[in-house]
């Protein structure tokens, strides 16, 4: 656990109550502050009694008179589309707003770290898609090189909840727009931008509101170095901000599928090979062709973003590339489930937008598509030009009629449940076909979650061998 500093004995407010809320609380505890929570669920407050904590009502008049602080949990919108009248309440009282990503940069550092030969580091990973991979194989490639590494945040654990790192110790956290967006500290030691496009539009006010929300973990703090994602012209004005000229090599400048020039700091990655160049010259080449945890351009835009991170804390090239070897990927990203009668199954429950869902598209050849779920804003445009890839979609989701009005003349079967469409994918399908799960949609029509969604996916591909 991290304990939270700075507010020994004042009353700090805790707004929702999930993962995040409650290690919220408990840090704030440990740290000598007297938290005060609430959540509109009586199971949620009851569980937060139960660890001794006190629940207050804060939609009641006079709720924040004493209130040092109010953290919010990232799952709770706070002023898109309409402002929480908790967080409004807080702001007319004059209280700070904060929430826990704040909170642990604040309180990471301890007074041990003066003994130490090496300060612990952090790695923040923010992104529309692959960050939840790259955060993943920055771990990976650390704790393959021995060196003590913890992945936290939005994947892993929250970010309260981690063990202080020790001597020479780094914390990778990936960071949704919903934990960037709020915190009053972010100072990472090494902040990295995968890419952009439109999600989660309404609880930023649009397009725009998403990229500054983004942005805000680089400017607020200012990393030591940045590593920025340059296939979209939202990076190319992040990159160009932060350097100080072309020869800045504190931004490390990634792309996938164009090559690179410039006096720079640049990695990228084509026809299946990534390439660093620094100065003009090329520094180290690896193979990406035949790395079976990482399959597909998008994930090698992920391979160039966590490849840059680790050469800033600088790991040889040849110490990453076998790491690279021996990544075996995400579960719900890419995820090669079963190979049967020459027909791959593949789950990439996570591609719930247009632009993570052309990526998987993009990947493989003569794809049986289960697509559909909860429709976001923006539609799915993205995918059009990788439609030649399919040979037919199945589309599932409550809406799967109204949502396979896009596929236009694309062949495809409106089959509304994963079971119904996994069983028609697996009919139709031949060998050499991929019978790929990339909805291009959220999963909040049927399930909880995408997870909920994947595990549904595999258990139906499962049920074919039975």
């Amino acid at each position: 656990m991290i304990p939270v500093q700075g507010f020994d004995s004042a009353r700090v407010a805790v707004l929702g109550l999930g993962r995040s809320g409650l290690a919220t609380a408990r840090a704030l505890r440990a740290g000598g502050a007297i938290p005060v929570v609430w959540d509109d669920n009586e199971a949620a407050r009851d569980a937060a009694m139960a660890e001794g904590f006190e629940p207050v009502d804060l939609t009641r008049v006079g709720a924040f008179d004493d209130i040092a602080t109010l953290i919010v949990s990232p799952g709770i919108p706070h002023l898109y589309p309409t402002p929480n009248r908790v967080v409004l309440a807080a702001l007319e009282a004059g209280v700070p707003v904060d929430n826990d990503i704040g909170l642990f940069f604040r309180s990471l550092s301890r007074g041990e770290w003066d003994y130490f030969d090496t300060m612990p580091r952090v790695i923040a990973v923010t992104g529309s898609n692959g960050k939840s991979t790259t955060s993943a194989l920055i771990h990976h490639i650390l704790t393959e090189a021995g060196h003590e590494s913890q992945l936290a945040g939005n994947i892993g654990r929250g970010v309260l909840d981690i063990d202080p790192p020790g001597d020479g110790g780094v914390v990778v956290l990936e960071l949704s727009s919903y934990q960037t967006d709020l915190a009053r500290a972010l100072t990472p030691d090494i902040a990295v931008f995968t890419n952009l496009s439109p999600d989660h539009l309404d609880r930023h006010g649009g397009f725009g509101g998403y990229f500054a929300a983004k942005r805000r973990l680089f400017a607020e703090g200012g990393p030591d170095r940045a590593v920025i994602g340059v296939d979209e012209v939202e990076g190319k004005f992040l990159a160009g901000q932060m350097a100080e000229g072309p020869t800045d090599d504190r931004v490390i400048r990634i792309s996938s599928g164009q090559k690179l020039s410039g006096a720079g700091w640049n990695v990228f990655a084509r026809k299946g090979f990534l390439a660093e160049w620094r100065k003009g010259r090329q520094v180290a080449n690896i193979d990406l062709r035949g790395i079976a945890g990482l399959p597909g351009a998008h994930n090698h835009q992920n391979a160039c973003a966590a490849y840059a991170a680790v050469r800033g804390l600088g790991l040889a090239p040849r110490m990453i590339e076998q790491a690279f070897q021996s990544f075996t990927g995400l579960p719900h990203r890419s995820q090669r489930i079963a190979e049967i009668n020459g027909v791959t199954y593949v789950n990439d429950s996570k591609a719930t937008n247009a632009d993570s869902a052309a990526k998987a598209l993009a990947a493989f050849q003569n794809i049986r598509w289960i697509c559909g779920g909860l429709e976001k804003d923006g539609g799915i445009d993205a995918v059009t030009p990788h439609l030649g890839h399919v040979a037919k979609a199945y589309v599932i989701g409550r809406e799967a009629a109204a949502f396979a009005l896009h596929l236009g003349d694309t062949p495809h079967e409106v089959c509304t449940t994963m079971a119904a469409a996994v069983a028609a994918a697996a009919r139709d399908a031949v060998a050499g076909d991929t019978v790929l799960l990339a909805p291009a949609a959220a999963s909040f029509d049927q399930y909880n979650s995408f997870e909920k969604r994947g595990e549904d996916f595999i258990a139906e591909v499962g049920k074919l061998t039975a």
